[in-house]
């Protein structure tokens, strides 16, 4: 008699759990944006990408990233407000072979901005980033200095990289997870 009751309670414990597989399998496609607001058609949208990490030092023509995050955050500005995270090292992908719209060819635009911690402080420096190299949580830039220096921004850091005016959609952009709003 146990046997029977604990298997009419559990039946009527899991049948509002198995009755819902079939709404959770239609909402949870992986891979799939989050939609907020109307659907719109996907389109190729200019962004930028944010990478950040633990800490930045520019020397001898090169930009290094200690303790880097290991995905990086990407969004558009108004009016789309769409914004993602890719992993970085898919990112760093995008300085790989000689297509037209490769960052090897056309190297991007970074502002790299460092706080410094004694002074409640941040220090920045505009570079050109090319050449990555990821090793472990340690990213390595060969860098143009443009404007301005990290020297005493010892705290953490964030390059601010300009992908605007790009015809083409980005590799990344077909591996980050995404949401987007409207207009």
């Amino acid at each position: 008699m146990n046997r029977i009751r604990f298997l009419a309670v559990f039946a009527a414990a899991a049948l509002p759990i198995v009755a819902s597989l079939p709404a959770i399998a239609q909402t949870a496609i992986p891979g799939a944006p989050k939609v907020i607001g109307q659907p719109q058609q996907p389109r190729v949208v200019p962004s930028m990408i944010v990478l950040n990490a633990k800490g930045a030092k520019l020397q001898a023509g090169r930009l290094v990233l200690e303790g880097v995050s290991p995905n990086a955050i990407i969004f558009a500005d108004r009016p789309v407000r769409s914004a993602g995270h890719a992993l970085t090292a898919h990112l760093l992908e995008e300085w790989s072979g000689n297509a037209p719209d490769s960052f090897a060819r056309t190297p991007p635009n970074a502002t790299v901005s460092v706080l410094m911690k004694a002074k409640a402080q941040v220090v920045d420096a505009v570079v050109v980033l090319k050449s990555p190299k990821l090793e472990g949580d340690k990213l390595t830039f060969d860098v143009e200095v443009l404007e301005g220096d990290l020297a005493g921004g010892d705290g953490a850091a964030s390059v601010f990289m300009d992908i605007i005016n790009l015809p083409l959609a980005r590799r990344t952009s077909h591996r980050g997870a995404w949401y987007h709003g409207t207009n």
